[in-house]
C-alpha cells in the first residue's frame, strides 16, 4: 500500500484498509502507524491491564490496542489507546461487538516508547479530554512516571510511593514504583 492510499481518508475508507502487522490511528484523514512496543512499553501495559482489570471487573472492561472513535478538531479520529478503559455506566456490559469503541473512553492509557515525546502524548491528552474522556495517564517507562490528565486541565504527577487513585477506578490504589516492580523493570 502506497502512502497516497493512507491519505485523505473517511472513516469508512480507514475501516476498509486491510489488517496487517502495522496497525493504524486514523488523525487528521490520514492513516498514521503507531509504534511497534519494546519489552517495558509491552511489559507496563500487560500489568496495567491486570491490575485494572482486577479491581474494575465488575465496573467496566479494559482492554489493549481497542481503538476508540471520536472527533478531533472536527474531523474523525481513531486513535488506539495502549489500554482503553470503559465503564459499564457509558457502554453497558451487554454491548458486545466485534468494532471500535463506539464511545469517549473513561480511561486513556498511553506509554511513550523510545523515539516518542512526553510532549506529544500531553497534546493528545488534550485531544482524548476535548473529544469526551474523562481521564488519560500517560507512563514514560524511562523515568518512571505517571501524569494524569484531567478535563479540567489539572495534572497529577505519580512517581516513587505516592499512591495513584483515581475515583474512576474504585479500589485501585498502586505506586508507580509497585507497577514497575510488577512489570519487573
Amino acid at each position: 500500500m502506497n502512502v497516497s492510499q493512507l491519505q485523505n481518508l473517511t472513516l469508512e475508507e480507514f475501516w476498509l484498509l486491510p489488517e496487517g502487522e502495522t496497525a493504524f490511528e486514523l488523525v487528521d484523514g490520514k492513516a498514521i502507524p503507531k509504534v511497534s512496543p519494546k519489552y517495558f512499553h509491552s511489559s507496563l501495559q500487560k500489568t496495567l491491564l491486570r491490575l485494572i482489570e482486577i479491581c474494575c471487573q465488575s465496573k467496566g472492561r479494559i482492554l489493549p490496542e481497542w481503538a476508540v472513535v471520536l472527533q478531533r478538531n472536527g474531523k474523525d479520529w481513531v486513535p488506539t489507546p495502549d489500554l482503553t478503559y470503559v465503564s459499564y455506566d457509558r457502554l453497558p456490559k451487554q454491548w458486545k461487538r466485534n468494532e471500535a469503541c463506539p464511545v469517549p473512553c473513561t480511561l486513556a492509557i498511553e506509554i511513550v516508547s523510545p523515539g516518542q515525546s512526553f510532549a506529544e502524548f500531553e497534546e493528545k491528552a488534550r485531544d482524548y479530554l476535548n473529544a469526551g474522556c474523562d481521564r488519560v495517564w500517560v507512563l514514560e517507562p524511562e523515568i518512571p512516571r505517571l501524569t494524569a490528565f484531567f478535563p479540567s486541565g489539572e495534572q497529577l504527577v505519580y512517581e516513587g510511593d505516592r499512591p495513584i487513585e483515581d475515583e474512576l477506578l474504585p479500589g485501585f490504589s498502586l505506586s508507580v514504583n509497585r507497577i514497575w516492580q510488577e512489570a519487573e523493570l
